[in-house]
């Protein structure tokens, strides 16, 4: 029995359904799209922060060159991270040696490691090679900074103040390469250990 003429359909009722399934697929292809595209840019930008530069910032122990700490700074954690011991031979040395008309200015002390390694990448960029850099700056796993066990002193005259009468304190230089460079190396009124020729130890 052949089919009734109403079942079989029209030219026109055929390209209608293709059209509607053919939207139906555009549509769908489109939210598609639009959700790959925010996932992709999302992991770009998670991607892209993950590798970002290092830039060392106050949190990282970073002290400004044209602000130097005093000794009694509460607040920045190149102070607040170091050895309480250190932080307290230190301000005990300045009493005295405010006597003789010197402020210690401290221009580094604890530093993160990431800071650190910033800190030696710098500077093998700066002399070359990592032998030279090396030197001059410690690696994250040897540096006495990261353990909160050293501090950097910036004027000449508490430098040599301190070379001299820091022992009183346990206070010594202890790279002959940086007078700058003090630990808390022996006990109060104690030797200082000779010092170590560089960072290299």
């Amino acid at each position: 029995m052949a089919p009734s003429a109403s079942l079989i359909p029209s030219p026109s009722r055929r390209r209608l359904a293709l059209l509607t399934i053919a939207a139906a697929i555009a549509v769908a292809l489109t939210v598609l799209a639009a959700l790959l595209a925010a996932s992709t840019a999302s992991s770009f930008a998670a991607g892209v922060a993950a590798h970002a530069p290092f830039a060392p910032a106050e949190a990282d122990g970073m002290i400004p060159a044209e602000s130097p700490l005093t000794v009694d700074d509460e607040r920045h954690p190149a102070m607040t991270g170091l050895d309480g011991e250190l932080r307290e031979a230190l301000r005990s040395a300045q009493a005295a040696a405010a006597d003789d008309g010197v402020v210690f200015d401290v221009t580094s002390g604890w530093r993160s490691a990431d800071y650190q390694r910033w800190l030696l990448g710098d500077a093998i960029r700066t002399y070359g090679t990592e032998a030279i850099a090396r030197q001059y700056v410690a690696s994250p796993e040897g540096s006495s900074h990261v353990t909160g066990d050293a501090v950097d002193i910036g004027s000449l005259d508490a430098q040599l103040w301190l070379i001299e009468h820091g022992r009183e304190w346990g206070l010594c230089q202890t790279y002959a390469n940086e007078r700058w460079h003090f630990e808390k190396a022996t006990d109060a009124g104690g030797e200082c250990p000779e010092p170590m020729a560089d960072a290299r130890g």
